[in-house]
């Protein structure tokens, strides 16, 4: 008998030992639509059913996009910090209940403080701008001595809200040394301080235009408006800055280059419109100290924090004014570095970690929000770091989180393999496994929306990409009419998937007449591949084997 050793199991198995016998038990539910499934011509197998199992995330699959030039996908790790969590959504703990019941008198005497000085600073704002056409030039002394009424009014606001004393340090520069500003954002009361503080021009979006009392007091500001979704609009306020920067007579800009709130727990991406003119920028930061009540307004509703503010004793703000930051004058420096150096002085100030958060992130967790999903944040991606990798905008994203939400994810936010077939309007097969397994960057079974974005971004990004889709094209329309049959279709398809039956060849086929008018246009088919990039893959066997006279033959040696 051979010496026991510390490695070797104490309980051999025998090969007469039974098998393990495992039994899966399906609800009516299932059963009733996996039949149903069957009668329409779509076959899933019993592993579908399950997640993408442990036998084939082991398996090493090849990579479906190689023919473009892929070199396969790298996604970073989920970050831990969530910053626009408000931490106080409910109110927690015996003290805050009493705080709250006590102070319910004095939010009462706050909230008509509060009303009498918005209406004051408002008829003092209105007049005046009363009578003032040129609003190319900088209010003239007068009005600017009558706003100061406003500016009263605006400190006595703040009052109400909690904020008796506002703690400073440091102190602003001068005008014609820093004629910028920018801070992080944490709360609406950050530009009520500043209004009351700097009396800047600020840069806004253009929905504040419309804001009862609060559009009217930001004109005052001489404010320059932006729709972040068009070009001309961001180019036409960075000149704006420039232009009211130039000029000594003009307040200084005020910018929050963060572009939305957070909770102040990190600093986000940092939009260039204050970088791009070159001038000096100081910046300032802002926090909020607190125990019991989180005062950011992230993901809670601002009828909910005001009624907060007002029902606490005192509401803690410090301000700190951080040394100018110049741009290098001895060295060509581009304006991304040049916001890096605010953005790490800012951070480091703050104490806190700078992240590639955006307000794309904000729309994509509303947009989760609004469907319902347990757990919002899971969909966050970073869209700054996207939009700078892969060129794809916030609403791009949007477009992209829609399709992955109608993979139905689980309640953490994940797709599983059969999930991810039926929205794709794929069948199980090596290379539905072999996409599936791309995105699948962990190994784990099942993906992420940032997966399946970075996946999809990868894909488009590829130099050979829009060259594929045209070749793709050509390679379907067989008949060279410029449009592409059910059964030209088909065709191609079956090369990649022999087994494709003629009701998947028609889900197919339906998702990429995206007009809906019986046949696929070539625009039909590049948006449908713009949309759904992942497809492509469909699309390999027909595009490497070149059997068309249309194919380009420089071109073809390339994907090969």
């Amino acid at each position: 008998m051979a010496k026991p050793d510390l490695t070797s199991p104490l309980i051999s198995s025998q090969p007469s030992d039974p098998p393990h016998v495992i039994v899966t038990v399906h609800d009516g539910k299932s059963v009733h639509y996996r039949e149903q499934q069957s009668r329409n011509g779509i076959h899933y197998s019993n592993q579908n059913h399950q997640s993408y199992n442990e036998t084939r995330c082991s398996r090493n699959l090849r990579d479906p996009f190689e023919f473009l030039g892929s070199g396969g996908l790298e996604v970073p790790a989920p970050t831990t910090v969530d910053p626009f969590r408000n931490h106080t959504h409910a109110i927690d703990g015996v003290y805050e209940m009493i705080k709250i019941v006590v102070c319910l008198p004095i939010a009462a005497a706050r909230l008509v403080l509060f009303g009498l000085c918005l209406a004051l600073g408002y008829i003092a704002t209105k007049l005046a701008l009363q009578g003032w056409k040129d609003r190319q030039n900088p209010m003239p002394r007068w009005r600017c001595r009558l706003m100061w009424i406003t500016r009263v009014c605006t400190r006595c606001i703040l009052f109400s809200f909690g904020y008796q004393w506002i703690r400073r340090k440091g102190k602003p520069a001068p005008r014609e040394i820093a004629p910028i500003v920018v801070s992080n954002h944490v709360s609406y009361i950050d530009p009520i301080f500043y209004f009351y503080e700097l009396f800047p021009t600020i840069v806004a979006s253009e929905s504040h235009d419309s804001l009862p009392f609060v559009g009217t007091i930001i004109r005052a500001m001489q404010v320059i408006y932006v729709d972040r979704f068009s070009p001309q609009s961001r180019k036409h306020a960075v000149n704006e800055i420039k232009r009211k920067a130039a000029c000594d007579t003009f307040p200084r800009v005020l910018l929050f280059p963060e572009g939305t709130t957070s909770n102040g727990k990190a600093l986000l991406s940092f939009q260039l419109g204050a970088f791009i003119p070159g001038y000096p920028v100081q910046p300032i930061v802002v926090r909020y100290p607190h125990v019991h009540f989180d005062q950011s307004w992230g993901d809670i509703s601002l009828a909910r924090l005001m009624f907060r503010m007002f029902t606490q004793f005192h509401n803690f703000m410090e301000v700190e004014y951080l040394p100018v930051v110049f741009p290098l004058e001895n060295q060509k420096e581009n304006v991304a570095r040049f916001a890096e150096r605010t953005s790490r002085a800012m951070a480091t100030a703050l104490n806190v970690v700078q992240t590639f958060y955006s307000y794309g992130d904000v729309l994509l967790r509303t947009e989760a929000s609004l469907s319902e999903q347990d757990k919002p944040a899971n969909y966050m991606a970073e869209i700054a770091r996207v939009e700078s990798l892969f060129h794809i905008g916030s609403m791009e994203a949007l477009e992209f989180l829609n399709r992955f939400l109608s993979m139905n994810p689980d309640c953490s936010g994940r797709v599983v393999y059969h999930n991810f077939l039926k929205a794709l309007r794929l069948r199980d097969c090596t290379l539905s496994e072999e996409v599936f397994g791309f995105i699948n960057v962990d190994k784990n079974g099942s993906i992420t929306f940032k997966q399946f974005l970075y996946a999809s971004g990868h894909v488009m990004k590829q130099p050979l990409f829009r060259q594929a889709c045209e070749l793709a094209f050509a390679e379907c329309d067989v008949a060279g009419n410029d449009c592409i049959s059910a059964k030209e279709l088909g065709a191609s398809l079956k090369l990649a998937i022999p087994n494709l039956n003629n009701h998947e060849i028609e889900e197919l086929f339906n998702l990429f007449d995206m007009d809906g008018d019986g046949s696929v246009s070539r625009d039909d088919f590049n948006t449908c591949l713009r949309k759904n990039p992942l497809l492509i893959a469909l699309f390999s066997a027909s595009l490497l084997s070149g059997n068309s006279s249309r194919t380009d033959d420089n071109v073809l040696e390339e994907i090969e």
